[in-house]
């Protein structure tokens, strides 16, 4: 009796052991392994030789701890009675994986695993056959990363080190939430929009005014912003005669003019730059009014996270001088504000 007792406490802390051993397995995904080993790492084909080893160690394991419980629930049921022994049975069975979670147990098993892992791995593969029959019986365990969400790769670039660049990060960031920023996000605002009337002639002071704003092209409009009727483009006032007093900027005018909603996407403006060859749209409200111009660099300037700046710009944010309302608009001197 006593001997039997002694037995089911070995073969009870043997299965709590066994249980508790969890083998460190790499951080790094079996597509990053693989890159690895094909460029020359030997380090890489080290680990990717223990990560495949240590599959057939888990199945090894599961095998173990099965045999284990069940030769437990025999010991159980023969040393002791039959209902007590079934009773002691079903409660190791139901609670043996909680108890091996305990960090006594856990420190253990981890720590006689750790001095004889690369015994155990040599025997593993020294029997390879063996143990990939034992593979087949066992459910695999799985090591790659998936994930499910943007915010979830947004979180692990976050989390890259310095794997990634702060620039690269940066640009990843914008890259996945490029496509569903609304157009009115990076438009020029109607405030700051530099236009001409289309009755305006193209004499020597309109074209130096012109050429000041550093802008290539202009909406023309018919009375007010509101009427777009034209696009002016600054190569075109190249050929102009500034001597003749009769040409106007609806003569030299380019008169397809593309509008799109201040609430489409981003992903749809970039779509429809390239497809109309334009690098100017008006920008119109549900009422079709007109609220500002979207150029292909701001689409650009979203999708890279960075402001293009060059020699011409005399502003980073057109929208912040926007709101300062350098022009004064609705701005009399016996104006209130209700």
């Amino acid at each position: 009796m006593l001997l039997l007792v002694i037995l089911c406490l070995i073969v009870l802390v043997a299965l709590l052991l066994i249980t508790a051993v969890i083998p460190v397995r790499t951080a790094l995904s079996d597509f990053e392994l693989k890159r690895r080993v094909e460029a020359g790492d030997k380090d890489a084909a080290a680990v990717m030789r223990r990560e495949t080893l240590l599959s057939d160690v888990l199945s090894l394991q599961r095998i173990i701890v099965a045999l284990l419980l069940v030769v437990f629930v025999l010991l159980s049921v023969v040393t002791f009675s039959w209902l007590v022994g079934v009773l002691v049975a079903v409660f190791v069975a139901l609670e043996y994986g909680a108890i091996a979670r305990l960090k006594p147990f856990q420190n253990l098993a981890q720590k006689y695993y750790e001095k004889y892992e690369k015994y155990l791995l040599h025997f593993v593969e020294k029997y390879h056959g063996v143990f990939r029959l034992l593979r087949n019986v066992t459910p695999p365990t799985p090591v790659d990363i998936h994930l499910d969400s943007r915010e979830e790769l947004l979180q692990l670039a976050a989390q890259s080190g310095s794997l990634l660049s702060a620039d690269e990060k940066h640009l990843i960031a914008n890259g996945l939430g490029f496509a569903d920023k609304p157009v009115s996000d990076v438009m020029t605002p109607r405030g700051v929009i530099d236009s001409i009337s289309k009755r305006e002639l193209l004499g020597p002071l309109v074209l130096d005014d012109l050429h000041k704003t550093g802008h290539s092209r202009f909406p023309v409009i018919d009375g007010d912003i509101d009427h777009v009727v034209g696009m002016l483009y600054i190569q075109n006032l190249l050929t102009v005669d500034s001597g003749k007093r009769s040409t106007t900027a609806e003569k030299t005018m380019e008169p397809r003019v593309f509008y799109i909603r201040h609430d489409q996407t981003l992903g749809h403006a970039l779509a429809a730059f390239l497809r109309t060859h334009h690098h100017l749209f008006i920008v119109i409200n549900e009422f079709r009014e007109t609220v500002g111009l979207l150029s292909l660099e701001d689409v650009i300037e979203a999708l890279l996270g960075r402001k293009i700046v060059d020699e011409f710009d005399t502003h980073e944010d057109l929208r912040v001088v926007a709101a300062r309302n350098p022009r004064g608009n609705n701005h009399p001197e016996t104006r209130e504000d209700v």
